[in-house]
């Protein structure tokens, strides 16, 4: 494996074309659809740049050296590559034929501020009684699902929810590439490790997270839901392992519990469907949805309570909070705002004997439906 040093140096020289790039705290991924196109998004639109890393030979070469430093194989027979960057940034390149037109590549860069609550509100994407909910539910270790679509500010989104978990409790982080950056000290983190090239001594999601419940966890966070983990995730959420914290690729409430109950079955367990949607059910509380909008924006667009799960009419959902368009300021496009649906959580129990409180808005909004009713 390279020295930290010298691969910094080394990766630093081949990227040089973008090297302007790559210290623009203003570009959030750098796309590289083969030799000389580049795309960058900032404030979530994107844009071709002005610049070309050269000949294919080059971005192979470049590939090799970060391959080679994450000490993941990368040839015909392995042509995906998930690494990082000395910075932190995530990479992802595929090679021909797989990628007729590359190799091709995107460095997702974090942003070196940490998004907190606060900031968030100041964005935008969430508001004061939305963030207030969020603390309550945390508090009284509710499982929650974060949700959107790429690029929608997910990771983002929980990793400022972690600033609500209690100091005192210890938390185990499990991902397939380490991106999250919980706001807090006490953290373990664990991370999968791809096969050798001769397809021997992987870790996968699945391994950690047997291993993890005999780490003493007071929560589990789990950067991302791809497969058959999920029926895992379950299984723990409902056998005293309450405040779970996961993410998952979806667009809609309904949807989320519906690619969960989709990768749950990738998990190779027998299991009648009724049983796992009544677990699902059960397991997952609360759902954040993320989205990204038109104009680039990332806000939240939902929170959502899970109640259960019928057998004719499938999962039982409430929206607490929702989106709503309104005419902006100059009259020309509407403006997306968080707002309370009216709906007190059926977990409003459990909150009071916790003794939490949720904030007004939610019950002086279910107030006036009633009296508009």
């Amino acid at each position: 494996m390279i020295p930290t040093s010298i691969y910094e140096t080394t990766i630093r020289g081949f990227l040089g074309p973008i090297a302007a790039l790559l210290d623009d705290d203003s570009v959030t991924e750098i796309l590289i659809n083969g030799p000389g196109v580049v795309f960058v998004e900032r404030q979530g639109c994107l844009a071709r740049a002005d610049v070309s890393l050269g000949s294919r030979q080059q971005i192979l070469a470049i590939l090799r050296v970060i391959a080679q430093y994450a000490g993941r194989p990368f040839d015909e027979a392995h042509p995906i590559l998930e690494a990082h960057l000395p910075d932190g940034s995530r990479v992802e390149a595929l090679l021909p034929p797989i990628a007729p037109d590359g190799p091709s590549l995107a460095i997702r860069r974090f942003s070196k501020e940490k998004l907190t609550l606060a900031r968030l509100l100041e964005l935008g994407a969430l508001t004061p009684d939305a963030v207030e909910t969020l603390r309550v539910f945390v508090e009284c270790k509710r499982n929650i699902v974060v949700a959107g679509g790429t690029g929608s500010g997910k990771t983002s989104l929980l990793n400022a929810l972690s600033s609500l978990i209690p100091e005192h409790e210890r938390v185990v982080v499990i991902e397939d590439a380490r991106e999250l950056q919980l706001q807090r000290d006490h953290v373990v983190q664990l991370e999968t490790r791809p096969p050798d090239a001769r397809g021997r001594h992987a870790v996968t999601i699945r391994d950690l997270f047997k291993a993890s419940l005999r780490l003493r966890p007071d929560r589990l966070v789990l950067g991302e839901i791809r497969s058959g983990e999920a029926l895992d995730l379950v299984q723990a959420m409902t056998s005293g392992h309450g405040g779970c914290l996961a993410t998952v690729h979806a667009t809609y409430p309904i949807d989320t519990l519906n690619r969960l109950e989709t990768l749950a079955l990738m998990g190779g367990v027998e299991l009648p469907l009724s049983a796992l949607r009544a677990q699902l059910a059960s397991a997952v509380d609360v759902i954040v949805q993320t989205a990204r909008l038109r104009d680039g924006r990332r806000m939240v667009t939902h929170i959502t309570e899970v109640i259960g799960v019928d057998a004719e009419r499938g999962y039982r959902i409430k929206d607490i909070f929702a989106s709503l368009g309104r005419p902006s300021s100059a009259g020309s496009a509407s403006v997306m705002e968080l707002v309370p649906t009216g709906v007190v959580p059926e977990c409003l129990p459990l909150i009071v004997s916790h003794g939490f409180e949720l904030p007004a808005g939610i019950f002086t909004h279910a107030q006036r439906l009633r009296g508009a009713a």
